[in-house]
């Protein structure tokens, strides 16, 4: 999309984003199905500090001049992550669920304002966070509800395949997780488990 360029922050810089991008977290986030308000936005805060410290962290800023329009983020999953065990509506195997550092990156957040949905710059932005890595796949979570459906029906085009329901901490909402080879060439197999 032209008049909006991506510039591409790795940790530790990427906590300097936070800034930045914290108006635009707070407005797309007030809308539905998340409805969230100031204390969710500071507990945001906090956590994208955690988040800043985890191997392979980035993050992804689209702007239009100056204008923060959209932004996404996300790191590597550890060897201990919780990730996959998470999941409440499957029992996946543990050559899947097994990561190492460097074989899974988890997209964390994917958000851009309203007013320039539908115009290519979530597509930008996933492109942007993922170019050049080095991981054999990618996960992302993405809310059930219809409000949440354009960016599901986005991350199925883009090669994503549901895996399951998680519900990353006790009384958190549900996420759709789904999962994706980096490459789009390769083999299904390394995104999808054998039972499902």
């Amino acid at each position: 999309m032209t008049g909006v360029r991506y510039e591409r922050h790795e940790a530790p810089g990427a906590a300097a984003g936070l800034d930045a991008f914290l108006p635009a977290y707070a407005e797309v986030y007030a809308e539905p199905p998340y409805r969230e308000g100031p204390d969710d936005v500071a507990a945001f805060t906090e956590h994208y500090r955690t988040h800043t410290r985890r191997p392979g962290m980035r993050l992804v800023l689209a702007r239009e001049g100056e204008e923060v329009v959209g932004f996404g983020y996300g790191y590597r999953l550890a060897p201990d992550t919780r990730w996959w065990h998470n999941l409440r509506d499957v029992e996946l195997p543990e050559d899947f669920t097994r990561e190492d550092g460097r074989r899974t990156f988890a997209v964390i957040e994917l958000a851009v304002r309203k007013p320039w949905r539908r115009r290519g710059v979530a597509a930008g932005l996933h492109a942007a966070l993922l170019d050049g890595l080095d991981a054999e796949r990618v996960t992302l979570t993405v809310r059930p509800e219809p409000e949440a459906a354009p960016a599901r029906c986005a991350y199925a085009a883009w090669g994503y395949r549901r895996v399951g329901v998680s519900r990353p901490w006790e009384g958190a909402p549900f996420y759709v997780c789904m999962v994706r080879g980096l490459h789009r060439d390769r083999a299904e197999t390394a995104v999808t488990p054998a039972r499902l």
